[in-house]
């Protein structure tokens, strides 16, 4: 079942415009027909009149009309106008001359003198004829008789006038319903600015532009404005709490852990070797979980609810100043080579996270120069970070982003930061490529998606 409201809206416009132009047309052709109708009983009426006004008797007693009806259609045969005189006290009938040998077969019921009668007849050619009947009394050389008046006219007529009508009307009723049905959908587009506006604000929220939703907004809209905004309040209130719990729950055991590692190390000095070495262990897996958490915790949940996105050129020389204030830092060349004004989907704080954790490793390794490399292009953005160390083993590579992983124990360090490249690079859909270099040391390749980045959030 289709969901869009502008598709559903113009379905039930179309049907409730059809069903109002059909009832329209319905009614405007029965009151053309009535019209029609009246119209051509008041015709009959005027010429009903007109005979019985112009009716005399000859000498011999029977009736004629010195001046004939005018109207031709009374003269042509079957044209479809027709009159009739009937004297029942004679038995001798006059008609009109379209009516050629055929006699009006009037009905033998009650008359009033005056009254006018009213019937559907069948006519000389099969057709329905619309028939007025009067009685008349006429004053004739032997006194006063009675006479009945017929005039009919073919409803053919009628037939003909309203199908007509209804072929002129065709049209314009079409190019009625054509204007109603735009004039519904400009409504709509009209009536659903207001929710435009609504997702205009919501991608300004999540582009961080904006807190909450804003704006002038129909008063029918306030209450569903105002739930979005305590949700989103609610929301934000929610992740702050959980980041700080997990921050406070994180720092609150390094303290214990603390403490455990140099109780550890008072054992091993009293010469118990085994035990302090064991609890030494569990105190640096715990701390490394620990870390790994804390840092987690920094990381955005979702690509959308980065807070902003990052310059690469600025994340990067933020990093390679920072580890050249470092002892490691200080004895290194770093050749880097990031174009300027490279926008990323990504929260600043998860990129630099991202990069000085690679960079760091590499400071760690490097002998004499680490390569910070930069490229953007059609299929994206690509990030290369490389330095001349020792590299390792191709066994090693695949368990270089597992959680807690060390493979040298001699450096300095918690063997969490590529597990935490790993987990960021999870959560923004990165590419990471961890190989040797053609000369040696590691060569550490990440792939940005060339496609825009999704709305913040």
């Amino acid at each position: 079942m289709n969901r869009s409201i502008r598709i559903r809206f113009v379905l039930v416009s179309l049907l409730s415009v059809a069903a109002a132009l059909s009832l329209a047309a319905f009614v405007f052709v029965g009151l053309f027909t009535r019209s029609l109708e009246h119209r051509l009983d008041q015709e009959l009426t005027d010429h009903l009149n007109n005979i019985a006004g112009q009716i005399e008797f000859a000498a011999d007693g029977t009736v004629r009309l010195p001046d004939r009806p005018t109207d031709i259609r009374f003269s042509t045969p079957y044209g479809g106008l027709y009159w009739q005189i009937a004297d029942d006290r004679r038995g001798t009938q006059s008609r009109s001359a379209s009516l050629w040998d055929y006699t009006l077969p009037l009905p033998d019921d009650p008359q009033e003198t005056g009254a006018v009668h009213r019937y559907n007849l069948p006519g000389p050619e099969g057709e329905t004829l619309l028939v007025q009947e009067r009685k008349v009394i006429a004053r004739a050389t032997d006194g006063e008789r009675p006479l009945r008046l017929a005039v009919a006219i073919d409803t053919a007529t009628i037939t003909e006038a309203r199908e007509a009508f209804v072929a002129d009307i065709i049209p314009y009723m079409l190019a009625l319903a054509a204007f109603l049905v735009a004039a519904s959908l400009a409504q709509l587009t009209f009536g659903l600015k207001p929710l435009s506006a609504i997702g205009d604000g919501l991608d300004r929220i999540r582009a961080r532009q904006a807190s909450r939703l804003t704006g002038p907004l129909p008063g029918e809209l306030k209450p569903m404005v105002d739930a979005m905004n305590r949700l989103l309040d609610d929301q934000d209130a929610l992740i702050a709490r959980a980041r700080a719990r997990a921050a406070d729950l994180a720092h609150g055991l390094k303290t214990p852990l603390t403490v455990l590692a140099n109780d550890a190390e008072t054992l091993k000095e009293r010469g118990e070797e085994e035990i302090g070495e064991e609890l030494a262990h569990l105190a640096s897996v715990m701390r490394n979980h620990v870390d790994r958490e804390l840092a987690r915790s920094r990381i955005a949940a979702t690509a959308s609810l980065r807070t902003a996105d990052a310059d690469l050129e600025q994340s990067v020389a933020m990093i390679v100043r920072t580890l050249k204030r470092t002892p490691d830092g200080e004895r290194l060349a770093f050749q880097v080579s990031v174009p300027q004004g490279i926008k990323l989907g990504i929260d600043p704080s998860d990129l630099q996270e991202l990069i000085g954790n690679l960079v760091e490793n590499a400071v760690k390794w490097a002998r004499t120069t680490i390569i910070i490399a930069a490229t953007s292009g059609p299929d994206g953005v690509v990030l290369e970070v490389i330095d001349d160390g020792p590299g390792v083993g191709d066994a090693d590579l695949k368990r270089m982003t597992e959680r807690g992983v060390r493979l040298d124990t001699r450096v300095a360090g918690t063997g969490i930061g590529l597990s935490i490249v790993s987990d960021i690079a999870e959560v923004y859909g990165i590419d990471v490529e961890i190989a040797n270099g053609e000369t040696g040391g590691l060569h550490v390749t990440l792939r940005f998606a060339a496609a825009p980045a999704s709305p913040l959030g």
